[in-house]
């Protein structure tokens, strides 16, 4: 295949890597619509919210500390063979947490699916790249990531439907179809490709970034969990993380093989659009975990009509992500991201306004207005980590900033998740007084919880909805600051105009 003309099927292939992605997009946001139905005790398995935030967390923080290194096996190994095995390790993960029978089972499960997902979204890219030609590979990415978009929109409609049918495992097992068809469509169709020059493994940076990752988020939850920051229970595995990824900047600067290049930070367009992305991601993921529980159990709404209330938010990335990257060449990226941060911050803020009574065109329109927001952050994002690294690199520049998008939003459903239980505990409790000493400290966990022990009683709603709602408008002021905090970064730092570089400077990368 001669590079400059691309695989002759590469149009039909990358229809089979769309479909592939499918259902790892859309487990993510089918769970969400399900975690009620999971925290309930008769209908799901009765997980407290720590848990919840464990069923999500325990998946992204092992694929983000996979990403990479299942990139580079994927280049020594074969990119097909690597998505294959990704694609049936995430049918059989989610198999198992179809029928977990209790919250560590489905959590355990969870991570294994995170495996899968490692597996299969850097095979997905590097294949892009070896069947397009340069000049269709953007345009190629484009149509994934609008299919990535599309996903997202079907997600909690067909989450809320099959939660409303079926049992809330119905939400893990439709991904078994989606995989089996996948199987057989990239045994058939999809081409086998290595890297000639493969780069060398990074087993020991791998695992110090799982290990820190994770004691940070568990001394977080933690600190929800227990309502205080004070006990070593909280303080001493989030410092131990702390060390540890601390240990995996030191270990990465002085191999010539990281898993993850720290020195690109010393770049500074570089680091702005990731730090940008993080915060974004932070703030989604932690709010749409709040938002959940407000539309479900506060407003009332079934699973099915949660999902359609997402509906506007979706719609608005895929209205505006294609008309971004044109605002971004007209303004520059300086001045459309910190505009598009600045309406971000506020609509984090509005939420600080629902409550019970808000009108659902209210809602709507600020889901509307948030998803036309981050439509506009992506692509100058991207665009400006791309423009910072070599072009050799721009696979390891889209590595990092998914990784930094996975392990932000995990990072933002364990600190605003804490944050909101920390609140909800402390005023919920002396309504709780009148329950038997056996079930109060379990009613005062969740929300969730407090209603399943209420069983009606308006005595202990009105309270609980009470200490919910000024739970929520905290964590979304807390919210707000930190996407400010993201504005002054972009503001400060971000790069403007930058002048168009030209086609015949480019290079073809050697492809297999």
């Amino acid at each position: 295949m001669e590079p400059s003309a691309g695989h002759p099927r590469r149009w039909t292939i990358l229809g089979v890597l769309v479909f592939s992605l499918l259902a790892v997009v859309l487990d993510n946001t089918i769970l969400n619509v399900a975690m009620k139905t999971i925290a309930d005790p008769v209908q799901g398995l009765g997980a407290t919210q720590s848990e919840l935030e464990w069923a999500i967390n325990s998946y992204t923080l092992v694929f983000a500390g996979l990403l990479f290194t299942f990139g580079v096996i994927g280049d020594r190994t074969g990119r097909k063979r690597m998505l294959f095995i990704g694609m049936l390790l995430f049918g059989l993960a989610s198999l198992a947490s179809a029928y977990s029978q209790d919250p560590m089972q489905l959590i355990l499960a969870r991570a294994a699916m995170g495996i899968g997902g490692a597996a299969i979204m850097p095979a997905t890219l590097a294949i892009i790249s070896n069947v397009f030609p340069a000049h269709e590979r953007g345009k190629a990415i484009g149509i994934w990531a609008g299919g990535v978009g599309l996903a997202v929109a079907v997600g909690p409609i067909t989450g809320g439907l099959l939660i409303e049918r079926f049992w809330w495992g119905s939400v893990f097992l439709i991904n078994v179809p989606i995989v089996i068809v996948s199987m057989i469509l990239i045994g058939t169709l999809v081409p086998e490709s290595r890297d000639p020059r493969p780069s060398k493994l990074d087993p020991v940076g791998v695992v110090l970034s799982i290990i820190g990752l994770v004691a940070i988020v568990y001394g977080i939850i933690r600190g929800g969990e227990l309502g205080t920051v004070t006990s070593p229970q909280v303080w001493a595995p989030a410092l131990a993380g702390v060390l540890v990824l601390a240990a995996f900047v030191w270990w990465e600067r002085r191999i010539d093989h990281p898993v993850f290049d720290v020195r690109s930070f010393s770049n500074v367009a570089f680091s702005s659009a990731i730090g940008m992305m993080g915060i974004v991601f932070f703030a989604m993921m932690g709010g749409m975990f709040f938002l959940t529980f407000y539309l479900q159990i506060v407003l009332g709404y079934s699973a099915l009509q949660a999902g359609a209330m997402m509906i506007p938010f979706a719609a608005a990335q895929l209205i505006f992500a294609p008309l971004s990257q044109r605002i971004n060449d007209r303004f520059g990226a300086k001045r459309s991201s910190t505009v598009a941060m600045a309406i971000i911050a506020l609509v984090l803020a509005s939420y600080a306004l629902f409550d019970q009574s808000t009108p659902v065109v209210v809602i709507e329109i600020v889901f509307f207005v948030q998803g036309a927001a981050m439509a506009n952050i992506m692509p100058p994002a991207t665009t400006a980590i791309m423009n910072a690294l070599p072009r050799e690199k721009a696979g390891v520049g889209s590595a990092m900033s998914n990784t930094v998008r996975q392990v932000s939003g995990a990072l933002g459903v364990a600190v605003l998740g804490a944050v909101l239980s920390s609140a909800y505990r402390g005023e919920i409790a002396p309504a709780l007084a009148a329950l038997p000493e056996g079930v109060r400290h379990a009613a005062g966990e969740s929300i969730t919880n407090t209603v399943a022990a209420a069983q009606g009683n308006p005595a202990i709603l009105g309270p609980a909805f009470d200490a919910f709602l000024d739970g929520m408008h905290l964590t979304a002021l807390a919210s707000a600051v930190i996407a400010l905090a993201g504005v002054f970064v972009v503001a400060r730092w971000m790069p403007g105009k930058t002048p168009a570089v030209l086609p015949v400077e480019e290079k073809e990368p050697a492809m297999a």
